[in-house]
């Protein structure tokens, strides 16, 4: 039953073992991630873009450059004012669903800027280093150096709920980037201060797991 597929939602399939992950305490995949982000993608600007964990995945472990521009020029994040990123910290291509870690990097065009936003941190820092590193040359308009800067990022008070800060934090993110006009040099730091706390996080495990299985009602 682990294994049955429960929901097809656009590009993402998702199985019987993903709802267990999202009834108990335990880590959040990648599956769960992407149909979350496939999810707002649907609700949002297309100026906006949440790239999922595989691809992202990818990005940052590209074995050369050909490999890289083969992943990224499809993406096309000239178009995209606000560009989404996890972050993982396996680099491990031979095991799937690897990694014990998620955080969140931000691509925002109007100030040239990738945040890091980590949960724990500095746990994933050097993999965001080394993720900046692969992406930066596909940002921005050449004019000027995309900077690098570790946001404050509310910490989680466990070992498992990453996923769901990655994912409240996206939220915030898209959720500040359509609702603002000047986008100026404090970007959303203030609105996860107030928007993510433990008890948001924990409430947000329920509301996608009630999410997904409206959406198998439907498709019944």
């Amino acid at each position: 039953m682990a294994e049955e597929k429960v929901l097809s939602y656009n590009d993402v399939v998702l199985r019987g073992s993903d709802l267990e992950i999202l009834q108990g305490p335990h880590y959040i995949n990648d599956r769960i991630i992407e149909f979350y982000w496939s999810y707002l993608s649907t609700t949002i600007s297309d100026r906006i873009l949440f790239v999922p964990p595989s691809i992202s995945f990818w990005i940052a472990n590209c074995p050369d450059s050909q490999s890289l521009r083969e992943a990224v020029n499809p993406l096309n994040f000239l178009s995209r004012d606000l560009v989404v990123f996890t972050v993982n910290d396996s680099s491990d291509f031979t095991q799937a669903e690897g990694g014990a870690h998620w955080s969140l990097l931000v691509y925002e065009r109007a100030n040239n800027v990738v945040v890091h936003h980590d949960s724990l941190t500095p746990m994933n820092r050097s993999q965001a280093r080394r993720f900046f590193k692969a992406v930066k040359g596909f940002l921005g308009d050449g004019s000027e150096e995309v900077r690098f800067i570790e946001g404050q990022t509310p910490q989680q008070t466990n070992a498992y709920d990453c996923g769901l800060y990655v994912m409240r934090i996206g939220r915030v993110v898209c959720d500040w980037f359509e609702g603002q006009c000047d986008r100026g040099i404090d970007l959303w730091f203030s609105e996860l201060n107030e928007e993510v706390d433990t008890v948001v996080v924990a409430n947000l495990r329920n509301a996608v797991l009630e999410l997904i299985l409206g959406f198998m009602k439907k498709s019944k």
